[in-house]
């Protein structure tokens, strides 16, 4: 890895106040940026610039800056969280840019994720997802059965795990160009399909969260495969094709 330096770069960024009022990008010119510093230190580093000159600093959404909550979601120069694979946006450094770089940062663009201010949007869709049957229903009565107690497969384990690890990041919906959410719910049904403990309540679930995903209004897969693309987390488009298998398993 190279040394790091400094760079000036140009920002294009959307500025909205709040769902009701119409955005606009806004330009800002930045100097001195290391390229050890992370996007959002970077952002960081616009907004003290901001305040300094009296200026409303830009929202932006973030919380772990390690990768692990997905609650910075930025679209960066047409790609969700950017020019680099296998990353969030809190993840991603100024190394992957040059000096007189122009770079546009937006929110995620989707019907389902409506803008709050700036590059802050609203996700609950996809808690309101998880709650339609994201879960496991457990007996804590005092008779509950140790989990090891059940044996899975290893195959089926590792398949379930990769599955959850899906941090919700909504990358997934960003990237596809029919605002679709199958790739989220595909692996929230996953990982319970996969193991014993899902399977007592597998058919309610799928019909419960397709059901919800549809009512929120996502659109549905264009099988171009860009949300396995964009992911942080690489999750597989197998799990579109499980989801649609216990989906049609359900309904029959």
């Amino acid at each position: 890895m190279s040394a790091a330096k400094n760079i000036n770069i140009t920002l294009k960024i959307w500025r909205q106040k709040n769902a009701k009022t119409k955005g606009g990008i806004e330009t800002y010119k930045l100097d001195n940026v290391s390229t050890a510093s992370s996007f959002l230190e970077m952002l960081d580093q616009l907004n003290e610039q901001l305040v300094n000159d009296r200026k409303e600093p830009v929202a932006f959404d973030h919380d772990c800056r390690e990768g692990i909550c997905g609650s910075c979601s930025l679209y960066i120069n047409g790609r969700a969280h950017g020019p680099d694979i296998g990353i969030t946006t809190c993840q991603l450094h100024m190394r992957m840019f040059n000096d007189g770089d122009t770079i546009f940062v937006e929110p995620w663009r989707s019907k389902a994720f409506p803008v709050i201010k700036d590059l802050v949007v609203d996700r609950t869709a996809f808690d309101r997802i998880q709650q339609a049957g994201g879960f496991v229903s457990v007996n804590t009565s005092g008779n509950t059965i140790d989990a090891n107690s059940l044996p899975v497969p290893k195959d089926d384990a590792d398949k379930a795990f990769m599955a959850a690890a899906c941090i919700g990041c909504g990358a997934c919906v960003a990237s596809c160009k029919n605002g679709s959410a199958m790739l989220f719910v595909g692996a929230k049904v996953s990982q319970y399909a996969l193991l014993p403990q899902g399977k007592v309540e597998a058919t309610e679930r799928v019909l419960n969260m397709v059901r919800q995903m549809d009512e929120e209004g996502f659109g549905n897969c264009t099988n171009t495969g860009a949300c396995e693309i964009e992911c942080p987390k690489g999750i597989s488009l197998e799990n579109i094709a499980r989801m649609n298998r216990e989906y049609l398993k359900a309904s029959l």
